[in-house]
């Protein structure tokens, strides 16, 4: 029997959680209730009581997740607003790919709260009030999906070294190139995507010591962090992997990534740019921005402990940086290297003649880095 912990605000939701619950023992699933109501009684809390008591009993939550998650094979959230919030903050203490279901009715921005963690979301469509046959068609799918969650096994680290790469549109044949690369050296790739929500998850991936090394392809987020663009707080992206093997590329270092071309400004659109998708526009960073975004690379990366080594494709930073392209500038790159060589403290620096989406420049990257993983990883790969 699948075993399923239930989290909601059973002061609100109390007929809701038990349809649910009845819903997973239908299935065959055990389902146990975690109480995370904020014990207002039906009051209206002022602000700065109800996040307080918010952020306490998400904690109260975690710590219990944390606790009983070796006894349980999916953990299930359900809220509105208030509920989901509590709910995902909880979810954030267990492992990232733990198996974890939020049903909600989706009252938020969901790509922060799903930026380094697994959660499968259920939207209800209608709200969490009453019960009626929307919703419950909402649980019935849930249940579904739970018990099919409930019996897939665990997939075991591999024999094959495990190396973070993270890659963007903009330098998408470079990282497709990176992981045929660590493919033919023996190591196995996990690639995330570093358009500011993506490197949550890769600073995850390594402080869960899930990586033997990282090949930072794309650093783009540095310019989201730093200038303008979406993106999660993630302080920890260019330092996450200072103790393992590095090599770091400017990939995309000279754009920033906005929004819909409507929706940017006119100071932004007076500059070399060009529509990425319906959705973004990539706008060239000036000379000042990519002299002080090089500078604060160099800063974050002379906090290595481990062999880092940066290599610089002098042919281009991304796929619009080429002749012809419509963001190509060979002086912003010119800028980039001579800062990131300038600063160098804890890393080397080598430049290349060729573009970033070469395989030249890939093979580089990758030849860099093997020599410096572990013995440990090395003689596994000898032993595969």
């Amino acid at each position: 029997m699948g075993r399923v912990l239930l989290i909601g605000t059973a002061e609100t939701k109390s007929a809701q959680l038990d349809c649910l619950a009845d819903t997973l023992r239908r299935r065959g699933l055990s389902a146990e209730i975690v109480d995370v109501s904020l014990g207002s009684d039906g009051a209206i809390l002022p602000g700065p009581e109800k996040l307080a008591r918010m952020e306490r009993r998400a904690k109260d939550a975690a710590d219990a997740l944390a606790a009983r998650s070796a006894s349980c094979d999916v953990v299930v959230g359900i809220g509105g607003g208030t509920g989901s919030e509590i709910v995902l903050n909880a979810l954030r203490g267990l492992p990232a790919a733990f198996p974890k279901v939020l049903v909600t009715t989706l009252a938020f921005d969901p790509r922060p709260a799903l930026a380094d963690t697994a959660i499968i979301l259920v939207p209800t469509l209608c709200d969490i009030e009453g019960l009626n046959a929307m919703l419950r068609q909402a649980f019935e799918n849930t249940a579904a999906l739970v018990a099919g969650l409930a019996q897939a096994e665990q997939v075991t680290s591999s024999d094959r070294p495990s190396i973070a790469v993270t890659t963007l549109g903009a330098t998408g044949r470079g990282g497709a190139e990176v992981v045929r690369a660590l493919g033919a050296a023996g190591c196995e790739a996990t690639v995330f995507h570093a358009n500011g929500f993506g490197g949550a998850a890769f600073t995850r991936f390594i402080g869960e010591g899930k990586a033997a090394g990282a090949v930072d392809l794309n650093v783009h987020e540095l310019n989201r962090m730093r200038i303008e663009g979406d993106h999660v707080p993630m302080p920890e992206r260019f330092t996450a992997a200072r103790n393992l093997p590095r090599v770091v590329l400017p990939g995309a270092l000279n754009f920033l990534g906005l929004n819909a071309l409507e929706t940017v400004s006119e100071a932004h659109r007076a500059r070399p740019h060009y529509a990425h998708s319906g959705n973004f526009t990539h706008v060239k960073l000036t000379e000042a921005e990519m002299a002080d975004q090089a500078a604060a690379l160099a800063a974050a990366l002379n906090r290595s402990t481990a062999p880092c080594h940066v290599v610089l494709p002098m042919g281009g930073f991304s796929h619009e940086d080429r002749p012809g392209g419509a963001i190509e500038d060979p002086a912003l790159r010119e800028i980039a290297a001579e800062a990131l060589e300038a600063d160098a403290r804890a890393y080397t620096t080598e430049r290349l003649d060729h573009h970033i989406n070469t395989p030249e420049t890939a093979a580089a990257a990758v030849a860099a880095l093997t020599p410096a993983l572990s013995p440990t990883h090395t003689a596994r790969t000898t032993d595969a």
